[in-house]
């Protein structure tokens, strides 16, 4: 969970000639499947395609972050660049301790699929991962998701050329060691 200061404000509203201000608040932000599903249903397309949001798409889903309420809504629509910055850093966090070459080692060639909010609550139940995890970290969740994966794959099978590359390799390590075994 990520908790953002948004400091106090004095701002110039243009439609009414008067200066507001904006009280400090702090927002309690989660990266989630939850917040992902929130926003597909407003917006109609996947969260997750590496097309670029709009702002106002954008400061939509930090309102579908929101884990809990907040005294102006309005905030966000003065949420500034730096603010922007640390929420798409908490975004960008991997959440997890499992290091990336266990990935590597365990990566498939896959063909290309849109991902959605249902694909991965597809994901989830077809690995039997509980829905209380819909409120992880989005990262975390794909971790768990590609360890059930790695974990559930059967090994591979050894080639002939392999069964043969390896008989060798025994042969000379056997006649090395004078070794029978």
């Amino acid at each position: 969970m990520l908790l953002l200061e948004i400091p106090e404000m004095e701002l110039f509203d243009e439609s009414t000639d008067r200066f507001i201000t904006i009280k400090a608040q702090t927002l309690k932000l989660e990266h989630s499947l939850i917040s992902i599903s929130k926003w597909e249903s407003r917006w109609l397309k996947p969260f997750l395609s590496s097309n670029n949001k709009t702002r106002e798409e954008l400061l939509d889903y930090i309102k579908c972050m929101m884990v809990s309420p907040i005294q102006d809504p309005g905030i966000i629509n003065y949420i500034s660049a730096k603010e922007i910055k640390t929420i798409s850093d908490y975004m960008d966090s991997p959440m997890t301790a499992t290091t990336v070459t266990f990935f590597e080692q365990n990566k498939k060639k896959q063909k290309s699929e849109t991902i959605t909010s249902e694909l991965i609550y597809y994901w989830m139940i077809s690995a039997g991962i509980p829905f209380e995890c819909e409120k992880w970290h989005i990262n975390r969740l794909f971790a768990l998701l590609k360890i059930f994966s790695a974990k559930n794959t059967p090994k591979k099978k050894m080639t002939k050329d392999m069964a043969q590359s390896q008989a060798a390799l025994n042969a000379k390590r056997r006649a090395k060691l004078k070794s029978r075994g």
